[in-house]
């Protein structure tokens, strides 16, 4: 039976303790691909270990349709609560309380979560990171904090108290700012917003406390470019998110997803793949959760800030397994489900894909494992195992995400790209 089928679905947000039992949530079901989706999982039953040829085609088909599915949804998904973000970062900067500070917070937290099932779709040359585009200025990490605002014994350092060289904080600006001299010097995306928020983490066991009474005139220097600042970095992420959205969808006849559906399907599915084998091998397992084991400083965690690094790692991991498995829970519980991965790979090699599935399952049992805060996990002596043992369960998983390539005769690098 389909690993889609048989897996629980992992929550998206308030995490259960660890061992306890996945809670499953209902919700409709969306066919991606209508009936060329519906018949492939026909044929795919039908041919079980020997599919020919014309199998083979009609379930490759509806895989990258499914794909193109759950990213546009996710996508979506992603933008509407970057819309709410921004929404409640303009509500607090116009009237800054804790209250509205805490909205502003849980606001960001809640846009993560669909925005951390995406990156499965990074690494290939995609509208979201080739040439022009604009993952650098959505997700860029590390942060150097003084870049952009006071840190601790700095009190005049960052873009926001230099009123002086940056007269006025505005779109362009930002984003001519961003990355320029140096890769931690992030000026744009969720990170500069989550710092705004939060401010440093000095915390062995929280989050930053940054105070609501940073944006008062009366009561911080340069609240009023704080807060300038807040509102451009929310716009430019509101854009950027709806560029990707318009890229992958449906029924466009001259955007991405229309030439990536058309295109050669073996060049499709290496881009499928790619994605999720770097990010399962390279850049989870390695850039964001080795390296910081590795260091053991807090400093290269993704979300340092907000102490969400945890949900970021699970979120990441989930968007592997919904394009392995071809199905994405949306954020108002609705399902859009199809051919996966898994599907295609059930025709070829049965049993490569039945291992890859148990990863699938180990390798996201052994992230949610990891004691929260990350920052606590990668330098306690007790927690730093778990941390070593999902490392070790997602480079597997991208080890044979390249052997199923191999088997699918493609050939996958999970190296990042140069």
């Amino acid at each position: 039976m389909p690993y889609r089928i048989l897996r629980a679905i992992i929550p998206i947000r308030n995490e259960p303790e660890a061992g306890a039992p996945l809670p499953v949530r209902a919700g409709p079901i969306v066919r991606a691909g209508a009936g060329l989706a519906l018949l492939s999982l026909s044929l795919a039953a039908l041919a079980g270990c020997g599919g020919g040829a014309r199998e083979r085609a009609a379930v490759t088909t509806a895989v990258i349709e499914t794909y193109a599915e759950i990213v546009h949804a996710s996508y979506e998904d992603s933008l509407a609560k970057v819309r709410e973000l921004r929404t409640a970062l303009h509500d607090f900067v116009d009237a800054p309380s804790p209250e509205t500070l805490e909205n502003a917070k849980e606001a960001w937290l809640e846009a993560r979560e669909p925005y951390g099932q995406t990156e499965a779709y990074r690494f290939y040359g995609g509208p979201i990171d080739d040439a022009d585009g604009p993952e650098p200025l959505i997700n860029a990490w590390p942060l150097d904090e003084a870049y952009v605002d006071y840190v601790e014994g700095a009190p005049d350092s960052g873009i926001i108290n230099d009123p002086e060289t940056h007269p006025s904080i505005t779109r362009d600006l930002l984003v001519s700012l961003n990355e320029a001299g140096a890769e931690e010097n992030v000026s744009t995306g969720f990170h500069a917003i989550e710092f705004l928020l939060w401010g440093q983490d000095h915390s062995a066991d929280g989050p930053g406390t940054r105070p609501h009474t940073d944006y008062l005139e009366a009561e911080s220097p340069n609240a009023a470019r704080r807060a300038q600042y807040l509102r451009t970095a929310a716009d430019l992420l509101v854009e950027h998110l709806e560029a990707l959205v318009a890229a992958w969808a449906p029924g466009e006849a001259a955007n991405y997803r229309a030439e990536f559906v058309a295109a050669d399907p073996d060049g499709a599915l290496q881009s499928i793949l790619v994605g999720i084998g770097v990010l399962s091998k390279s850049e989870l397992a390695g850039e964001r959760m080795f390296t910081a084991y590795d260091n053991q400083d807090q400093e290269d965690e993704h979300s340092c800030f907000s102490d969400n690094t945890h949900r970021d790692t699970i979120t990441n991991a989930v968007g592997i397994a919904n394009v392995f498995g071809g199905r994405y829970e949306r954020t108002d519980g609705s399902v859009i489900e199809g051919s996966g991965l898994e599907d295609l790979l059930l025709l070829v090699d049965p049993e490569l894909a039945a291992t890859l599935g148990l990863l699938m399952d180990e390798s996201l049992e052994k992230v949610r494992r990891i004691p929260v805060p990350f920052d606590r996990a990668i330098v306690d002596p007790d927690a730093r195992p778990l941390v070593l043992e999902a490392v070790f369960a997602l480079q597997e998983q991208g080890d044979r995400i390249a052997e199923a390539g191999t088997r699918l005769g493609l050939t996958i690098n999970t190296a990042l790209p140069e």
